[in-house]
């Protein structure tokens, strides 16, 4: 029987450390994507068991809002459950929880892609029997990010062969760990991201190079930037990007 949430625990370990002992970013973005392919795989719906029908996952859009960052050894559990379905997207919720209470909700939104002509196919076909759990732990409509106005900071980055996934393209994490590391030294040395939202909109492939674009946006208070991901060699946009930080501590 397919569990209407699925829960699955991890500990932080060293090598996902920042120098301040908190678990970084990527690797915390890293456990609730795979708390999700977990998920799906009890009911058959893994990304190997879509290649046996010509299909695959694609990420379109995810949201997460960040309260808190686990320290090293400190254990977590990832709670999902889909949350939503429409005829070419499924919708993922998550919590992030530990003995204290909630660190973490993100949203996310699902493309199931044909493997040869790489365009969508409608969910319902493939997700009948999966259930459902209509709780949304985050709100979000998935409305478009905004375009870039200027260019604060522009960097480039190769893709190596380790960002490549099973689907043989720049795996999901990648596009947001290089909007990251673009931003200006004393944010990243003074602050954490505590919301990051993300649209996907192209793939990149080993041997391509990544060129990131930031924007830090007006206004008092918490810093926020939109950043925009392209490939250098023709500047088609691959993903945007919308964060916030928060002070480390």
């Amino acid at each position: 029987m397919i569990e209407v949430i699925h829960k699955k625990p991890f500990q932080v370990r060293a090598i996902e450390i920042d120098g301040e002992g908190f678990i970084q970013p990527i690797p915390f973005l890293d456990y609730v994507l795979e708390a999700a392919g977990e998920h799906a795989a009890t009911g058959g719906l893994a990304v190997t068991d879509l290649f046996k029908r010509g299909a695959t996952w694609v990420l379109s859009r995810f949201h997460i809002e960040i309260a808190r960052y686990p320290r090293w050894g400190e254990r977590v559990e990832i709670r999902t459950w889909p949350s939503g379905r429409a005829t070419l997207f499924a919708i993922r919720d998550y919590e992030i929880v530990d003995e204290q209470g909630t660190l973490a909700t993100a949203t996310s939104s699902w493309l199931i892609v044909d493997l040869k002509t790489r365009r969508p196919l409608r969910t319902p076909e493939y997700l009948e029997g999966f259930p459902l759990y209509e709780k949304r732990a985050l709100a979000d409509d998935f409305t478009s990010l905004p375009a870039l106005t200027r260019e604060d900071l522009v960097k480039e980055f190769p893709v190596f062969f380790s960002d490549i996934d099973l689907n043989r393209h720049v795996t999901a994490t990648v596009y947001i760990h290089r909007a990251l590391e673009s931003v200006p030294d004393e944010i990243l040395f003074g602050y954490r991201p505590a919301g990051i939202e993300v649209n996907f909109r192209g793939e990149a492939f080993y041997g391509d190079s990544l060129r990131s674009r930031t924007e830090r946006l007006p206004g008092e208070g918490a810093p926020r930037f939109l950043h925009r991901l392209s490939r250098a060699a023709d500047d088609k946009e691959l993903t945007l990007l919308r964060t916030s930080w928060a002070p480390a501590k």
